[in-house]
C-alpha cells in the first residue's frame, strides 16, 4: 500500500512514534489500523443503547415493528351492488 500526499509532519510524527516503540513505521501504521478497526468494530449501535435505556431490564417492554404489506383489494362488480 502506498500513501502520498502525507503532510510532512505527520510523517515526522509516525517515524519519531514508530522509533520510540521500538518497531518500524510499517508496523506502526499497521498497528494503528488495527486498534481504529477494533474499535469501530466495538462501537455501540443506537438499537443496542436504546435497548440498553429502555429494555425489559428496566421496565419498557419494546415491541418489534410489524410488517405492513398491502391488503387485498376486493373488487365488486358494479351490477352487483
Amino acid at each position: 500500500m502506498t500513501v502520498r500526499e502525507i503532510d510532512p509532519r505527520d510523517e515526522a510524527w509516525v517515524q519519531r512514534e514508530a522509533h520510540l516503540a521500538g518497531i518500524s513505521t510499517e508496523e506502526f501504521v499497521r498497528r494503528i489500523v488495527r486498534e481504529k478497526r477494533e474499535r469501530a468494530m466495538r462501537r455501540t449501535k443506537p438499537s443496542d443503547a436504546f435497548r440498553h435505556y429502555f429494555g425489559p431490564e428496566h421496565g419498557v417492554e419494546l415491541l418489534l415493528p410489524g410488517r405492513y404489506g398491502q391488503r387485498r383489494v376486493e373488487l365488486t362488480d358494479e351490477k352487483e351492488a
